[in-house]
C-alpha cells in the first residue's frame, strides 16, 4: 500500500513537471524572435562541438602556413576565404567559437556562485553589519567599468584564455551579488520565511532553500543574457592582443589581425565581426524569450 502511494505521488509529480515544461515552451515559442536565436544557438554550439569533423580545414586551426593561397576571396573552396598567411577563416571562425562559449560558461561558473552567495548572506542580515561589509565591497568593484578592470587585471597577468576568464570572472560577481540581494531583501520578510524561522530552521535552510528558489529564475535570465556581453568582452580583450593567443583562433584576435588589410581583404574581418555578432544576438533572443517563460503574467 505505502509502494503504491509512493508511485501515484512520483507520476503526480512527473505529470506535474511535464505541464511545466510544455506550458513554459508555449509561452516561449509564442516568440518567434527567441525560438530563431534558440535555432542558431543550438547550430552555434553543435558546430563548435563538431568542429574537427564538419570544418573543410580542421588542420588551419593549428600552427600552419601556405602562402600560396594566401589572402583569397571567399569561394566554393574557402567559404570565407584565406587570411594572409593561407588559413580558410571559415574552419577557424567554427573553432573560434569553442573558445567564445568556454569564455562565457567558465566566467559565468566562476563569477555567478560567488554573487549568488554574497548576495543571499547580505539580503537575509539585511540591516546589519555583514550587508554593510558585503555591499560596500560590492560597489567599489562596480564603480569601475568591467572593460576598464578586467583590462587592469589581464594587462598584470600573462596574455593568455586562462588568465583572460579569471580577470572577466572577477570582475562579474558584483552584478549577480547586487541582483541577489535585491530580490532576496525583499523577500526577507514574507511568509514562508517567516515560517521557516519560526519552525527552527538553520539559517543556511532559510537561504537555500527558501529564498534561493525564487531568485533563480531572474538569475537564470540573467546568465542567459550575460553570456553574450562575456563573449563581446573576451572578444575585445582578444582584439588588443591580451586574449587569445595566436596562432589560436580566437574570434577578437581574427578581427585584429583581419583589420590590419582592410579594406582591400574584408573578408578577413567582416566574417569574423559577423560570427560574434551571432552567437551575441542568438544569447539575447533566448534570454528575452527565457524572460517571458518566467514571467508571472497570465498567457
Amino acid at each position: 500500500m505505502q509502494w503504491e502511494e509512493r508511485r501515484a505521488d512520483l507520476k503526480a509529480t512527473l505529470a506535474q513537471k511535464r505541464h511545466g515544461l510544455s506550458r513554459g515552451w508555449y509561452k516561449f515559442s509564442r516568440n518567434p524572435l527567441s525560438v530563431i536565436g534558440l535555432a542558431v544557438l543550438a547550430i552555434i554550439v553543435l558546430a563548435a562541438v563538431l568542429a574537427p569533423y564538419i570544418t573543410p580545414y580542421p588542420e588551419h586551426a593549428k600552427p600552419y602556413t601556405n602562402f600560396q593561397d594566401g589572402g583569397k576571396p571567399p569561394s566554393l573552396e574557402y567559404f570565407f576565404g584565406t587570411d594572409r598567411v593561407g588559413r580558410d577563416i571559415f574552419s577557424r571562425v567554427i573553432f573560434g567559437y569553442r573558445f567564445s562559449l568556454m569564455i562565457g560558461i567558465v566566467v559565468l561558473a566562476l563569477g555567478v556562485a560567488p554573487g549568488i552567495i554574497l548576495g543571499l548572506i547580505a539580503g537575509y542580515h539585511q540591516g546589519t553589519w555583514i550587508e554593510s561589509v558585503i555591499m560596500r565591497i560590492t560597489d567599489v568593484f562596480l564603480a569601475v567599468p568591467p572593460l576598464v578592470l578586467a583590462l587592469a587585471i589581464t594587462a598584470m597577468l600573462t596574455p593568455n584564455l586562462m588568465n583572460q576568464m579569471m580577470a572577466i570572472a572577477l570582475v562579474w560577481w558584483p552584478w549577480y551579488a547586487r541582483l541577489v540581494f535585491a530580490l532576496a531583501s525583499s523577500l526577507r520578510s514574507e511568509y514562508f520565511v517567516r515560517e521557516a524561522e519560526l519552525t527552527g530552521a538553520s539559517k543556511f535552510h532559510i537561504m537555500f532553500k527558501e529564498i534561493f528558489p525564487n531568485c533563480l529564475a531572474p538569475v537564470l535570465t540573467k546568465m542567459t543574457l550575460d553570456m553574450g556581453i562575456v563573449i563581446l568582452l573576451g572578444a575585445t580583450l582578444s582584439f588588443i592582443g591580451l586574449g587569445v593567443q595566436p596562432p589560436k583562433p580566437g574570434l577578437g584576435t581574427m578581427v585584429a589581425e583581419g583589420a590590419k588589410r582592410l579594406p582591400g581583404e574584408w573578408w578577413g574581418t567582416i566574417f569574423p565581426a559577423l560570427a560574434i555578432v551571432a552567437v551575441i544576438l542568438a544569447f539575447n533572443l533566448v534570454g528575452d524569450g527565457l524572460r517571458d517563460v518566467f514571467s508571472v503574467e497570465e498567457v
